[in-house]
Parts: structure tokens; sequence; C-alpha cells
């Protein structure tokens, strides 16, 4: 069975290693252009391929989806499956017509829940409790096609955007695997997914990773954790810009009130860090970067930076 591989991100390196090494034929990678990243803008290969070109496999950049089909006519490339895997790009339909078995996905939920671009960040967000991984066949609807595999996982406490999403990248290799077997077989199921029941996780906004500290404790508390490690959650502090990378809400006060203003420093301890008052219960911040720096605990944060009650963080 020969294979074209379509990703991006770091979430589809499992995937790719996995199928560089299987039994099935890979043909090459399909991955974005190269564009500016991180903190100097310069420009810089996707991860997947940095991840193909170490491992020497063929690498192709369409500048477009538009451009897609050419390419792959160009080619020659003709695929008995194409296997997509955070790509970030809806393809074209003569792209998914193209291989006899189909375009199979890797989908890190259980769609129909959470179809979009975030669900892992979303989920942690919104505060679930489980999760998990679907591979489908791809139709030209954004994670509308027909699943062929599930399986469930709990979200940890604790557990940050990075880490799930880690966990979930090495699961979803492993249902690959399975699922391909069943493709190639012609035993995959085709479950349609109940469009009723379906719920999206869209990217996230600008707007969304500055902290309301009007919102609530536990509010917050996911929100910091599905935003680790990227784009990460921000305030101001001194009005210069703070990243807070972990915390927790005060369990021995849930819904405590300092009596100051959400986004006020209740208590600062030199060696455990500081807490602020939200819009309900005490939040307790446990690593954070300031401006120009790099991720500190709170409690070097409280030393450093002359944190003391009644500061009020935010605008």
């Amino acid at each position: 069975m020969d294979i074209l591989f379509f990703g991006t991100s770091d979430f589809a390196i499992p995937a790719l290693e996995l199928l560089a090494s299987s039994k099935w034929r890979l043909l090459g990678v399909v991955t974005q252009p190269d564009r500016p990243r991180g903190r100097g803008r310069k420009v810089s290969p996707t991860p997947v391929k940095q991840y193909a070109l170490d491992e020497h496999l063929a690498v192709y950049q369409p500048e477009s989806g538009a451009r897609l089909s050419d390419l792959l006519a160009s080619e020659n490339l003709r695929p008995s499956v194409i296997v997509v895997v955070a790509f970030g790009q809806l393809l074209k339909k003569a792209v998914l017509e193209l291989p006899p078995l189909g375009c199979i996905n890797i989908h890190p939920s259980l769609l129909p829940a959470y179809r979009g671009p975030a669900p892992i960040q979303r989920a942690i967000m919104n505060g679930e409790t489980r999760t998990g991984v679907t591979t489908m066949y791809l139709s030209p609807e954004m994670d509308a096609g027909d699943v062929i595999l599930q399986e469930s996982v709990p979200i940890e406490p604790g557990a940050t955007f990075g880490e799930l999403s880690a966990r979930l990248a090495g699961l979803g290799a492993e249902m690959l695997c399975k699922t391909l077997s069943l493709v190639e077989r012609g035993a995959a199921p085709r479950l349609a997914q109940d469009q009723r029941q379906a719920t999206y996780a869209p990217a996230l906004t600008p707007e969304e990773e500055r902290i309301d500290w009007s919102r609530d404790a536990v509010g917050l508390y996911n929100l910091i954790k599905g935003m680790n490690p990227s784009p990460g959650a921000h305030t101001l502090f001194n009005g210069k810009g703070l990243k807070i990378w972990r915390s927790r809400p005060d369990g021995g006060a849930p819904d405590g009130d300092s009596g100051g203003r959400p986004g006020s420093v209740s208590a600062a301890d030199p060696r455990s860090g500081f807490t602020v008052q939200t819009g309900r219960g005490l939040l307790v911040i446990e690593s954070v970067q300031p401006a120009g720096r790099s991720c500190m605990s709170a409690a070097e944060f409280v030393r450093g930076y002359r944190v003391r009650p009644g500061l009020l963080l935010g605008g």
C-alpha cells in the first residue's frame, strides 16, 4: 500500500515516524510552506518538514490548495491512501478523490464533538474530563467524515495543552496503524457522524489569550492550562506583559474573596509565590514569564519583582 502523508505541526510527527518505519511504502510528505516563526520571525520549516528532511523523505510544499492537485500530477504521485494529520488546510475534492482507498485523518477529539482546529485546547479550557482520538475518512466538510475508529481517554487533572497533545499524538499514531490495516483489508467500518451532536473548536483569538480577572478561578485555571505552551495566557504587571504558565485554584477557599478587586494580589510570599483575587475565588500562581525573561517560579517572581498584596494585575 502506497501512502502519501500530509502534516504540518508537531502533533503529526509520531504518526509520520510510525509510517516511515512501517511495512507500507511512504511516497513522501506534503506540508505547509516555510513561514516566519518564533520571536525573531525567522523563516523556518514546519516541524513535519524538518523531521522529513532529517529522515531523507521526499517533501512537497504547494503554495496553496489550488496548486496541490497540479503538484501531485506533475510529480506523478499516485497513492493508494492519503493520511492527513494536523495539516492545517482543507483538501479540495480532486485531492480527496485521488487515492482509491480514500483519505484518512487523525483528529484529537471524540467526533462529532470539537470539530475544528483547536480541539485539545478547547476541551481543556471548557473543563472537560474526557477526550480522545478519532480516525475517519475525510470529506469536503470540516471534520464531518465517516468515523473508522475512536478511543476515549481521561484528561488528567492539571494536564496542559502540551502534555495532553503529546499523549493524544502517540495514541493517534497507534490507532493509525490499526486503521490502515483495516483499510488495506477492506474491513474498515464507516460510521456516519450525527450532525445534530456536532460542536466546534475554533482557533484561539488574541482576545482570549488576555486574562480577564473578573472570571472565576476555575475558569482561569482551565484557560491557563489550555494555552500552555502556546500561545500562553497573559496579563499586565506594572504595564508590561506577564505570561502565566501554571496556576491552581486555592483549595482552601474555592469561592474565597479577599475583599480586593479582581486581578489584585491578595497574598505574596517570597518562599511560595502569590495569590490573585478573581471574580469568584482565589487563584494561586505557580509559574510566570515576565516580558523579555525566561519562565520562573512564582516565588522567584515575588522576590525579584517586589510583588506585594494590593498590586493590581491587568489593565
